[in-house]
């Protein structure tokens, strides 16, 4: 007991010789290496990263088991493998600065979020009746929800539209005699920006071989920008999402209304525009009713 007691007051004593700036340190560096697993477990970069802790671990018993030769190998390919990393990690690394660098910060009026929360449900509307057309027909379709990060490098690829989105212009613009249906359309703050857009190919080299060029081009959007990506198979008429270089198949469309909900309306701005929503009495009535069920 003397003996644990005695380590408890050590520790004790040397989280009290820590100043503020050095939790501070602490804690903006446990943050930039959780911020950079998580881009590289997602990423194409994770086997390449399993690769690197492998040479350093070989490194590290280089230097305990005094292998001079071996060890100073390592160091040479050490130094021009910094260099090389950053060429390798490019994709991964812009990423990360424009993930940093276009982060928005939110509107703090109530009522204009929830004006752009009314715009963002009609636009999940219309693409939701698009899609169940378009996939009883076996119309291909590729569409791109924008979210933090700046898509323009995309957008340059196809042609600028600018319009509000409607069912029947999405399902024009996929029709398949269109000059436009083999691209992806580029959605930015509720309104169809552009279309006919070539999107980047994965690289996964685990994506099933069921899939084609247009599934392929979702998942590679979504692994290099934050975008929700929309698909629907011309082969199959299947409706798909692709997040983070994952991808959602075989979608109803309740689950991808409620899927497209959640992705691109925070739940704040639910909350904000529940907060303001004016309901008639037997409305009041419904949702108590409603939440009462809920809770049992």
């Amino acid at each position: 007991m003397a003996f644990l007691s005695s380590i408890f007051e050590g520790v004790l004593r040397y989280i009290s010789t820590i100043a503020l700036t050095d939790w501070l340190d602490i804690v903006l560096l446990a943050y930039l290496i959780y911020r950079t697993l998580l881009l590289v477990g997602r990423s194409r970069a994770a086997n390449l990263g399993k690769g690197v802790i492998a040479f350093l671990f070989v490194l590290a018993l280089s230097v305990f088991f005094h292998l001079n030769t071996i060890n100073a190998i390592l160091k040479a390919i050490l130094t021009w493998g910094i260099i090389g990393s950053v060429v390798i990690f490019q994709p991964e690394i812009r990423r990360l600065l424009e993930q940093v660098g276009s982060s928005k910060l939110s509107s703090l009026n109530p009522f204009a979020r929830a004006q752009r929360t009314g715009v963002l449900e009609s636009v999940i509307a219309q693409t939701v009746d698009a899609c169940a057309e378009m996939s009883d027909s076996h119309t291909g379709m590729l569409m791109v929800f924008e979210r933090n990060i700046n898509l323009d490098d995309y957008v340059r690829t196809g042609t600028v539209v600018d319009a509000q989105i409607s069912s029947q212009l999405l399902k024009n613009i996929f029709f398949v005699k269109a000059a436009m249906h083999d691209g992806a359309v580029i959605v930015r703050n509720g309104r169809l920006l552009a279309a006919g857009c070539i999107l980047p190919l994965s690289h996964n080299v685990n994506i099933s071989r069921d899939l084609g060029t247009r599934h392929r081009a979702g998942i590679g959007m979504s692994e290099n920008s934050d975008a929700v990506v929309l698909i629907v198979s011309e082969e199959t008429g299947a409706i798909s999402v692709a997040i983070g270089g994952v991808l959602k198949r075989h979608l109803t469309p309740q689950t991808l209304t409620k899927l497209l909900s959640n992705e691109l309306i925070p739940a704040e701005d639910e909350e904000k525009k529940e907060k303001f929503r004016i309901r008639l009495p037997w409305q009041r009535k419904q949702k108590e009713e409603a939440d009462e069920d809920a809770d049992q």
